[in-house]
């Protein structure tokens, strides 16, 4: 175990990912009432719609939850260097928070882009850290 000590940050930072999507769900279901759902249970679709952007917020937090925990998992059990592993994975935690916040609050497009590109980005060298640890 004492190899996974120098990944504390990259550790931490996917403990705090699962607690931000408890977060998010919870606040997904704030504000529902039957005239602003459709048939499915879902908000309907409305932008200018708190509502409906937290629920946006909380699918896309979950759309993406896979890749970033596939690639810090793989990135921490090839060995890739803990100092990448950690301030990516951390910067990911940190893009996604922002995101979630901009997202829920605004209707800021190009900030909430900006965010998830950031994300995309982390998630995308973590794998490429960890497929060059792995070979």
């Amino acid at each position: 175990m004492e190899q996974f000590v120098q990944y504390s940050h990259a550790t931490a930072s996917l403990a705090l990912w699962a607690l931000i999507i408890l977060a998010l769900s919870g606040l997904s279901l704030r504000g529902r009432t039957p005239e602003n759902r459709c048939g499915c249970g879902k908000p309907i679709r409305d932008y200018a719609n708190p509502v409906y952007r937290s629920e946006r917020a909380f699918q896309n937090a979950i759309e993406t939850s896979g890749p970033f925990i596939a690639a810090t998992l793989a990135g921490i059990l090839a060995g890739a260097a803990p100092f990448w592993v950690n301030l990516l994975a951390s910067v990911f935690v940190l893009a996604r928070i922002a995101m979630a916040v901009v997202h829920i609050r605004t209707e800021n497009q190009p900030m909430r882009s900006a965010c998830y590109g950031v994300s995309w980005l982390c998630v995308v060298l973590l794998a490429l850290f960890a497929l060059v640890a792995a070979f």
